[in-house]
């Protein structure tokens, strides 16, 4: 529980009880805004989305943390190339309360995620929905983010308990939802648009991942997987399109380098992305 003075969904809250509010916030440290980047499919892009947005949004001078919320698949440390770090665990006081602390990428970007956490980064969590949830609650409101602008969660794909968590119970002051280019995976997305719509969480577009190809040659953008466009899948979501990204070789091989917070800091591509997400913040 916290000050409904520090958060962003104030002013448009519908979760306040005669008891005050029953948003969770952060013990240490405080945001600004939180933002769920989300998908009814798994494999679609989510974490590449979450990474991209918040590379962009630090290259724009804003202080930025990413809360890997996919307890069960977790990927943020393997996009920043900090897998081989950890983050450290304190005690707080005698009554064992910890404090987690970020890991930071190498332009300053807090990350905290489960596979920070573990020995090794191939170590499963086998836990069912109720631990997981804790876990991420936890992961949240005990890290200590500091002064952020932003907080970007990767969300796990789907309907289910996380997403209801994150929605129900996180000051969030809206989502970006992730598809991909095939009506089957617009049809599953639909459901995370319309679950979205009905807890009253504020949707600020679609990205549309693996859009094209574009050929070396002579810069013609291919469609692989379906003929309609980026803006009819974005329609039939109901949604703004906030950007729609090729299938990358270079940002893929930039992630296996190590390298992908410069290859996107520097980089015209996905300017779209960051320039449509702020006009519609606004």
């Amino acid at each position: 529980m916290g000050s409904c003075d520090n958060c962003s969904s104030k002013s448009k809250c519908n979760s306040r009880s005669e008891n005050g509010c029953d948003f969770i916030f952060p013990k240490y440290g405080n945001i600004k805004h939180i933002i769920g980047i989300m998908s009814g499919k798994g494999g679609v892009g989510k974490s590449t989305v979450t990474g991209i947005l918040a590379v962009k949004l630090k290259a724009a001078g804003y202080k930025v943390g990413v809360l890997d919320g996919d307890i069960t698949g977790p990927s943020m440390p393997r996009f920043f190339g900090i897998n081989n770090k950890r983050a450290d665990i304190i005690q707080v006081d005698k009554n064992q309360e910890i404090k987690f602390l970020p890991v930071e990428t190498s332009l300053g970007i807090k990350v905290i995620s489960l596979n920070l956490l573990t020995e090794e980064e191939e170590q499963p969590v086998i836990w069912r929905g109720p631990m997981i949830a804790g876990v991420l609650k936890q992961m949240y409101s005990d890290t200590n983010w500091g002064e952020l602008d932003y907080l970007l969660i990767d969300m796990p794909p789907g309907t289910g308990d996380i997403a209801l968590t994150i929605m129900q119970e996180f000051p969030l002051e809206g989502v970006v939802i992730v598809s991909t280019p095939q009506d089957m995976v617009s049809m599953i997305v639909k459901k995370v648009v319309i679950m979205a719509e009905k807890m009253n969480v504020n949707i600020i577009g679609v990205v549309e991942n693996m859009s094209y190809v574009k050929c070396n040659s002579c810069g013609e953008k291919i469609r692989l997987f379906s003929k309609k466009s980026a803006k009819e899948q974005a329609q039939y979501l109901g949604l703004k399109l906030l950007e729609e990204m090729p299938v990358n070789s270079e940002l893929l091989e930039s992630m296996e380098d190590g390298k992908v917070e410069s290859y996107i800091s520097n980089s015209f591509e996905y300017n779209d992305l960051l320039d449509n997400f702020a006009t519609k913040l606004k």
